[in-house]
């Protein structure tokens, strides 16, 4: 396979630092964004910068900012062939932006993790129809992707679900069409997003029993996410157009194994 140019948004750590190096050891040449890591992505570029032919590009990037997608889209050096709608913010992550201002959390997941994949696919897919090839994968969760999970942030549940509902309409929409969409919902991976939200908070005793809890006993890795990212935009997981994939070993089929006590509890705006 001729090397493609791939985006992949928030690449700078997390799951979206694990496919930009699976798409750059496999020879495609990748730009990744970044927003509050630049020294993160600096270390990226470091790493692969001999490791291809191809060395990878960074761009600082506010996903859902109308003003730095127009930067980003006219700093591009070429043509998008695949796009992984990476990145996110989460329950704290998502402070940045009003510490204590739930009604500005709500429209931030929704914009950041919602409307920003949407901006970055009407831009990129007219391009890739014109050239005849495309892949969209977009990176959601478990939640509200797949399955409910009472006692978590509603507006970040609905973000995600949304990005569901964005690949099962592209797909139909492009049903004839040479580019495929893909949704990959994780589960509990490790990544500096999920310590920040809850990993950050529990003692030892309590991350080993909130662990052994998970489906298989443990969280899954950036890299496993990063694989099945990569496997889809290849040519043997075409029969998979418009599926939402449960990444989650799952969790999506058990939710209660994390949410059994919070079941309960009244649903929360926070």
């Amino acid at each position: 396979m001729q090397p493609r140019n791939v985006l992949v948004t928030g690449g700078s750590s997390g799951i979206g630092r694990a496919t930009v190096r699976r798409f750059a050891r496999a020879g495609d040449r990748v730009w990744f964004t970044y927003n509050h890591g630049r020294d993160r992505a600096e270390g990226l570029l470091a790493e692969l910068a001999g490791g291809t032919g191809h060395p990878p590009l960074a761009f600082e990037f506010e996903q859902g900012d109308w003003q730095s997608h127009q930067r980003l889209l006219a700093s591009l050096p070429g043509p998008v062939d695949v796009l992984v709608n990476n990145a996110a913010v989460g329950t704290k992550t998502v402070e940045r932006y009003a510490p204590d201002a739930v009604h500005r959390h709500d429209e931030a997941f929704l914009r950041v993790n919602s409307v920003g994949p949407l901006w970055l696919i009407r831009e990129l897919l007219p391009a890739m129809l014109e050239r005849g090839y495309g892949k969209i994968v977009n990176i959601a969760s478990v939640g509200g992707g797949i399955a409910q999970f009472p006692g978590f942030h509603v507006a970040d549940g609905m973000s995600k679900a949304a990005l569901a509902y964005l690949t099962r309409h592209l797909a139909a929409q492009l049903s004839h069409a040479p580019v495929e969409v893909f949704a990959v919902c994780p589960g509990a991976v490790e990544t500096g997003m999920l310590e920040a939200s809850t990993l950050a908070a529990l003692g030892p005793e309590e991350r080993r029993d909130l662990e052994a809890g998970l489906p298989k006993g443990r969280l899954l890795q950036p890299e496993e996410i990063a694989e099945l990212a990569w496997w889809v935009c290849g040519d043997g997981a075409r029969a998979l157009h418009g599926a939402v994939l449960d990444a989650s070993l799952g969790l999506g089929v058990h939710p209660g194994l994390v949410t059994g006590a919070r079941a309960a509890e009244p649903v929360r705006a926070d």
